[in-house]
């Protein structure tokens, strides 16, 4: 083999590889989201009255990213729009961003058997101040003290977890996050006097 035609080989494969990288993220992408339709179905029929710890086991035994897509899709159905990243990898902590009420909201998706940590609370809540937007930290394990603490007078990070995520991929009336001055503890408070997403119908 001549030394014209090894590098031309190697010209060969490294587009192979730029192509690859190209289109594999789209695919990846295709194949998380059918799972994550296929899961939201069974959350919001079948199994919709299910008991929460069964619920709970089975989001956290979930693919991490189908997770991700799984919280997208929910809100999607609810008729908010969407947005989901390009790829998986490098997103810098942001796992996807819904539109509500004209405001753009981070999301971050976390599996929990247990409590949360607060320091990946205080990250977040470092990352939507460097982006200038509100969040919603979603996750499946307990919202202890420490983690409460680090959003206290934070009015544009709400944390969505328990019965609340549950009626969010069940199709129940769903406490809609809004962006107010009063921080958490004031707005958990008024969770019955804000205004509430309907559900959907399975």
């Amino acid at each position: 083999m001549t030394m014209t035609q090894s590098l031309l080989i190697l010209v060969l494969v490294a587009a192979l590889l730029l192509v690859y990288r190209h289109y594999r993220a789209p695919i990846r992408h295709r194949w998380r989201r059918r799972q994550a339709k296929e899961m939201l179905a069974q959350f919001s029929g079948r199994d919709r009255h299910q008991p929460a710890v069964l619920h709970f086991s089975r989001l956290r035994a979930m693919d991490a990213l189908a997770f991700e897509e799984l919280l997208l899709e929910a809100f999607e159905r609810r008729g908010f729009r969407v947005i989901r990243n390009q790829r998986y990898s490098g997103d810098g902590g942001i796992d996807g961003q819904v539109v509500i009420a004209g405001r753009t909201w981070l999301i971050q998706a976390k599996r929990y058997t247990s409590a949360i940590r607060p320091e990946h609370v205080r990250d977040f809540t470092a990352l939507c101040s460097r982006h200038g937007q509100p969040g919603l930290f979603i996750h499946t394990g307990r919202t202890g003290g420490q983690s409460r603490e680090a959003l206290a007078g934070l009015a544009d990070v709400e944390i969505i977890s328990g019965q609340r995520l549950l009626a969010l991929l069940t199709g129940a009336p769903f406490a809609v996050p809004s962006r107010t001055s009063s921080g958490p503890l004031a707005r958990h408070r008024a969770d019955e006097s804000r205004p509430q997403d309907r559900g959907w119908s399975s």
